[in-house]
C-alpha cells in the first residue's frame, strides 16, 4: 500500500494536457466568435458609411441639380466645401481603401451617370463634372453579397 507521506505533489502530465486542451477550445471559440463580430461591425459602417453619403449626394442634387462625378467627389476640397457634415472617413471602407469606380472588397463604388450610361464629358473623355443624373453606390460586405444604394 502507498502511503501519503511519500506521494509527490504536484499534476500529473495528464492533467496538464486535459487543463492545455480546454482552453485551447475555449481560446478558438473566443477568436472565431471576436472575428465574426469584427466582421458584422464592418458590415454596418459600410452601410452608415453609404448612406451618409448618400443623403449628402441628394442635398447636393437638390441644390445644384445633378451629382458630382467621381473625379470631383473624391477631391478633398470638394468635399469641404459642398458636403458640410460629412466625415470625409465616409468615402474610405474600414479595410483602408478608397471610394473608387468599381466595388471591390475593399473599396465602395460610386458610378454617376447620364442618361443610364457613363457619366463622362464628350469633349475630353474624362468624368464630367456637372451632367450627371443619377448615380449608384456599391459596397462589398464580409458578410457576402453586396449594400447599394441608387439615386431616385
Amino acid at each position: 500500500m502507498v502511503s501519503l507521506k511519500n506521494r509527490s505533489k504536484g499534476f500529473t502530465i495528464v492533467e496538464l494536457l486535459i487543463v492545455i486542451v480546454v482552453i485551447a477550445i475555449l481560446a478558438t471559440l473566443v477568436i472565431v466568435t471576436f472575428t465574426g463580430i469584427q466582421q458584422k461591425a464592418r458590415d454596418s459602417q459600410r452601410q452608415t458609411d453609404i448612406n451618409a453619403l448618400d443623403s449628402h449626394l441628394e442635398a447636393y442634387y437638390a441644390e445644384n441639380g445633378s451629382y458630382p462625378s467621381l473625379a470631383v467627389l473624391t477631391s478633398t476640397g470638394w468635399i469641404a466645401a459642398n458636403m458640410k457634415g460629412l466625415d470625409p472617413e465616409a468615402l474610405v471602407d474600414p479595410k483602408g481603401t478608397a471610394l473608387a469606380g468599381t466595388t471591390s472588397a475593399t473599396a465602395y463604388g460610386y458610378a454617376p451617370l447620364a442618361g443610364g450610361s457613363a457619366c463622362t464629358d464628350s469633349g475630353t473623355g474624362t468624368t464630367a463634372t456637372s451632367d450627371c443624373d443619377s448615380f449608384t453606390l456599391t459596397a462589398t460586405l464580409e458578410s457576402g453579397g453586396t449594400y447599394a444604394k441608387s439615386s431616385n
